[in-house]
């Protein structure tokens, strides 16, 4: 029995040829799955597109886009289960990069028919679904930096131009950090709170080898004294993270939480999956195995939590029987 989908299709993600991206997809896909494409446009969103889908009872929903569209499909699917599929054809492609899915049209597709589904962690942050990260401070500034035409023009390297120019506006902040059992204080250039990140998100690596299905997030603090040790710090993440290390450098701090809540001094922009969503505070939780996606199964190790030497460092270690 042929198999219902529903593709979201963003025909203005990355820089190829919408059509002709289209077209194969189309051809790869419609020979074993009844498929409904749907566009997204500035009216639609990939959510409102994802739930729809479910509402008519769709067995799958595939998302074709970037890591914005991705996840806001994604979204709409926390909680169901309706497996998401996933063919990327953004900019950084974050998430296909952090999970090993393939980035090629055809090699996507067919993972998408092979049917083989994983079980991901998501999470809420300022309760908007999220698939990948959430930065605060220098990758938030990072982001905005980047525009549409630089991205159209240089690809992942506009967010490299990005960076190098926000390094000479390097500013730091005071955070107040509180998980489940600890309220962190600390100086900060830039926090992220990730769910997964591949290594070229390189202010998320503090831990390394992000798991995407033990619960927890992720949380690496970066607290560079200069623009020198800037460098060196994104250059230290970018290496260890490649070699599948976590950082041990004394201005790189990281944790692992369930929630956390970040409040900075003073109020800081947030990315959230690509998307500048506004200022902190921010809330995040994780949401455990609460997405299902098309993709092989994998096994991995938790990495270790290292706080001490941060500058303006203090710990408090919460008391559990406390109401």
């Amino acid at each position: 029995m042929t198999r219902s989908a529903c593709l979201i299709f963003n025909p203005v993600a990355g820089q190829g040829d919408p059509q002709q991206q289209l077209d194969v997809i189309r051809s790869i896909l419609e020979s074993e799955l009844e498929l409904d494409v749907c566009l997204t446009s500035e009216e639609i969103t990939p959510e409102q597109l994802a739930k729809a889908a479910i509402d008519r009872g769709v067995e799958m929903v595939i998302a074709s886009g970037g890591d914005g569209t991705i996840s806001q499909a994604a979204g709409a699917l926390i909680g169901t289960k309706t497996p998401l599929g996933i063919i990327s054809t953004g900019t950084a492609n974050a998430f296909a990069n952090a999970l090993n899915l393939p980035t090629n049209l055809e090699e996507a597709c067919r993972a998408i028919l092979n049917g083989e589904t994983r079980t991901l962690d998501v999470a809420y942050c300022n309760q908007k679904p999220m698939l990948l990260l959430a930065g605060i401070g220098f990758e938030a500034e990072t982001v905005e930096l980047a525009d549409r035409e630089a991205k159209n023009n240089l690809g992942i390297f506009a967010y490299v131009v990005s960076g190098l120019k926000q390094l000479r506006n390097l500013k730091h902040f005071d955070a107040t950090i509180e998980t489940d059992d600890k309220e962190i204080k600390v100086s900060a250039a830039a926090i992220t709170v990730a769910n997964v990140a591949p290594p070229t998100s390189v202010l998320a690596q503090g831990p390394a080898g992000i798991i995407a299905d033990d619960g927890l997030l992720n949380v690496t603090i970066i607290s560079p004294r200069n623009l020198v040790g800037a460098i060196a710090a994104a250059y230290n993440l970018l290496h260890t993270a490649l070699q599948g290390n976590p950082a041990e450098r004394d201005d790189i701090g990281y944790l692992r939480s369930k929630r956390v809540v970040i409040a900075t001094d003073p109020p800081q922009k947030i990315v959230l999956d690509g998307e500048i969503i506004g200022k902190t505070p921010i809330e995040v939780e994780c949401v455990p195995q609460g997405l299902i996606i098309f993709a092989p199964t994998t096994r991995e190790q938790p990495p270790d939590e290292k706080l001490e030497n941060l500058p303006n460092l203090e710990v408090k270690v919460k008391d559990k029987d406390a109401p």
